[in-house]
């Protein structure tokens, strides 16, 4: 029996610079209608997200209570004021070097524009597919889904059985006065040799990074060099587990490091 060649990836730090693309559609018309006045120059797909989206609603166990509309549950006001919390997951893909590939995020995301983070960073959504909690099918196919989204990346080069969950963090962020996050993070991990075809609405760069190019990049953020800035949930990530993590990587072992159970709440 023959095993399919590992599909030949760019090297080192290449930059996969998001595809040109025609002017979005114009947004789903809703049955509700929030502040129009002031996110009327809000991009037309995120706007369209932000309404058509349904994030799935949690509590501090990880317990489903609800679902909320992305746009509310993004809203500064209403993390402060009520229970946004949602789930969320992280992706973190290896190539077969191990080097870890990072994306910048587009400058029309609503939070968080430009910032450099892990590979793909979404919801998991208030859908059948998406609520499974056996082996955490729903997360993994949300992931899967993401990944197509964002980077191009072809459900048959990420199989849902390759991600391995490692964690649960559990983190609130301001982004700019009027958006933030509160969430409880699922923290995935896999290694892939993958395709990419970056998505210019979702992102405005990806790269490869080995372990020195990381260092170097947060040392720029930590300086304000370059302008680079990081998200706060890659942030707390790399200051509590990615070195460690990324060692069970290069040895094979990531299933000896997975904690499921605890849930890290982290500031």
């Amino acid at each position: 029996v023959t095993t399919s060649p590992l599909l030949l990836l760019p090297k080192l730090s290449t930059s996969f610079r998001s595809r040109s693309s025609s002017p979005p559609p114009p947004p789903a018309m809703g049955t509700t209608v929030v502040d129009d006045a002031v996110d009327s120059t809000m991009d037309a797909v995120q706007r369209r997200l932000m309404f058509e989206d349904e994030c799935i609603l949690v509590d501090e166990q990880d317990q489903v209570v609800g679902h909320e509309s992305k746009y509310n549950c993004h809203l500064w006001e209403k993390i402060e004021s009520g229970n946004m919390l949602h789930r969320a997951f992280s992706v973190f893909l290896f190539n077969s070097n191990y080097e870890l590939l990072l994306q910048q995020r587009s400058a029309t995301k609503v939070t968080f524009p430009l910032v450099w983070t892990n590979t793909c960073c979404s919801h998991p959504l208030y859908r059948d597919s998406e609520l499974i909690a056996e082996n955490f099918l729903g997360i993994r196919n949300a992931a899967q889904r993401k990944l197509l989204d964002e980077l191009g990346i072809p459900a048959d080069d990420v199989p849902v059985d390759q991600f391995i969950p490692l964690g649960r963090m559990l983190y609130k962020a301001p982004s700019d006065g009027k958006w933030g996050e509160h969430e409880l993070d699922y923290l995935l991990f896999i290694v892939r040799d993958v395709n990419l075809h970056p998505n210019p609405d979702e992102v405005a760069d990806a790269k490869y990074f080995n372990k020195d190019q990381l260092k170097e990049l947060l040392r720029k953020a930590d300086s304000g060099e370059d302008g680079i800035k990081l998200s706060p949930w890659f942030r707390l990530v790399v200051d509590n587990f990615l070195t460690k993590w990324w060692e069970h990587a290069e040895k094979g072992t990531l299933q000896e490091a997975a904690d499921m159970k605890t849930i890290h709440k982290l500031t």
